[in-house]
């Protein structure tokens, strides 16, 4: 069971976070929104750790020893830590997907750059549609159907921050957008990182991108409505409030440079509305065929880990081989460290 005590300081280290999150999880029945508190704040703790470090390969090493202390059932004696172990525990999480996630950091701390839309979505299965299955696992969801469709909300959901952060991202010296996408398009990578503006060829872009994401959304729906009953309302709301966030990228003409997209407290409350009628008309009617679409090549190996199938060999090798990297890459900051003080 998880820790009264320590689901509470969960709930407050995320309460400033995530506004969507908040809005779709008051949907949930208690005992599965108080699962995903617990994984939220986990996930969000250690995509903060990554990002607000200095030595992001080193943050990415401590990641994977608190999850491999979590999963031995020893956690680190915080409260994110022993709240996910207990949850680890309780649901009998697949390992496979909070791997998957860690690997997608890594990626982030590797610098990587995505040559075509199937890398980029590689990329969104690891840092989004692994949560997606690790929501499926905390509402005892385990069939294949649903799982991919689960994977195809999350690569939705992220490709539409894609969308609405190119300027921000650029900024900070990362680039999303496949590079096949930005030579078509007659944009240089290295222009955009060293002066992002809004341009037509830019905007285009950001236009495609959204569909695409527009297409995982429609992917996603049979899903949500073969979801049990009383979890339905809060994904719905959450895959309606993100999509919102592209509409309001759409009236700002696709310009994710000179301004943020947001939706306000008003349009989030109309979601919310909605998303509880979406789901009672869903409910009157049988599951259409698409809900046994394949998952999209991308996450299929979270649709398997997830069902309780063994992943493809190669994941843990993969994850290993990253991991093996950052670690080299961190001894030798750490030595650069060193010579410099020595050197002052």
């Amino acid at each position: 069971m998880i820790a009264p005590a320590d689901l509470a300081a969960c709930r407050a280290a995320i309460r400033t976070g995530s506004h969507s999150f908040h809005a779709a999880a008051r949907l949930l029945p208690r005992e599965v929104r108080d699962r995903a508190i617990v994984l939220y704040a986990f996930c969000r703790l250690a995509d903060d750790a990554v990002d607000d470090s200095g030595h992001k390969a080193a943050a990415v090493l401590a990641l994977h020893d608190r999850l491999e202390c979590a999963y031995a059932g020893r956690p680190r004696n915080a409260p994110a830590d022993r709240a996910f172990a207990a949850l680890v525990a309780e649901v009998g999480m697949p390992r496979a997907l909070p791997e998957a996630l860690i690997e997608g950091l890594a990626w982030d701390a590797d610098g990587r750059t995505y040559a075509s839309f199937s890398d980029l979505c590689a990329y969104a299965a690891r840092v989004a549609s692994a949560v997606g299955a690790m929501m499926c696992v905390l509402m005892e969801v385990r069939d294949e159907a649903r799982l991919a469709r689960a994977c195809d909300l999350g690569l939705a959901m992220q490709l539409t921050n894609i969308a609405r952060d190119v300027g921000e991202d650029a900024r900070a010296g990362r680039l999303y957008l496949p590079r096949d996408w930005l030579d078509e398009a007659g944009i240089d990578p290295a222009d955009l990182a060293a002066m992002p503006r809004a341009t037509p060829a830019l905007a285009a872009l950001v236009a495609r991108l959204l569909d695409r994401a527009d297409h995982f959304y429609r992917r996603s729906e049979p899903g949500i409505g073969a979801l049990p009953p009383a979890c339905r309302p809060g994904i719905m709301a959450a895959r309606l409030v993100y999509a919102g966030i592209g509409q309001a990228l759409r009236r700002l003409g696709h310009d994710s440079i000179a301004a943020r997209a947001r939706t306000s407290p008003a349009q989030k409350a109309a979601w919310l509305a909605l998303a509880a009628l979406r789901c009672l008309a869903a409910g009157l009617m049988p599951h259409p065929a698409t809900l046994y679409a394949p998952a999209a090549p991308e996450t299929a190996f979270l649709v398997r880990a997830a069902a309780r199938r063994p992943a493809a060999r190669d994941r843990s090798e993969t994850l290993m081989d990253i991991l093996t990297t950052l670690r080299a890459r961190d001894l030798a900051a750490r030595e650069v460290d060193r010579t410099r003080s020595v050197l002052m």
